[in-house]
């Protein structure tokens, strides 16, 4: 049986896709947020040109802090900041869900510049 999860959304247009900021940066600091409602650190991510904007991500299942900084992620950067308890986050880090609804990093497979833009 299907669950939502697997159900694709209805189709978008492609100025729809366009209007979306997806870009590369590296993560400089990664720090448990213990204010969050669900286990999460608080990311700061150079974007290069676009400079540095933080992030908070429930990531704490596959990643410990020190192991996120210097790594390279996908992030929408885009997005109005969200506050979340004490704290605005200014870009969506993207990830996969596995197989128990815990996040796995989309990453590049080789080192870009920093706010290199996915396409």
């Amino acid at each position: 049986m299907e669950s939502n999860a697997d159900q694709l959304k209805a189709p978008i247009e492609w100025n729809d896709f366009e209007k979306i900021e997806m870009r590369i940066g590296t993560i400089i600091e990664a720090v448990p947020f213990p204010k969050a409602k669900k286990p999460a650190y608080q990311l700061k991510v150079d974007f290069g040109p676009l400079g540095i904007k933080q992030s908070s991500a429930q990531i704490t299942a596959h990643y410990a802090p020190e192991a996120l900084v210097g790594k390279q992620v996908m992030a929408v950067v885009n997005f109005p900041r969200k506050q979340i308890a004490n704290f605005f986050s200014e870009c969506l880090v993207m990830g996969i869900y596995d197989a128990a609804n815990e996040v796995v990093l989309l990453q590049p497979e080789q080192r870009v510049p920093n706010g290199s833009r996915v396409g």
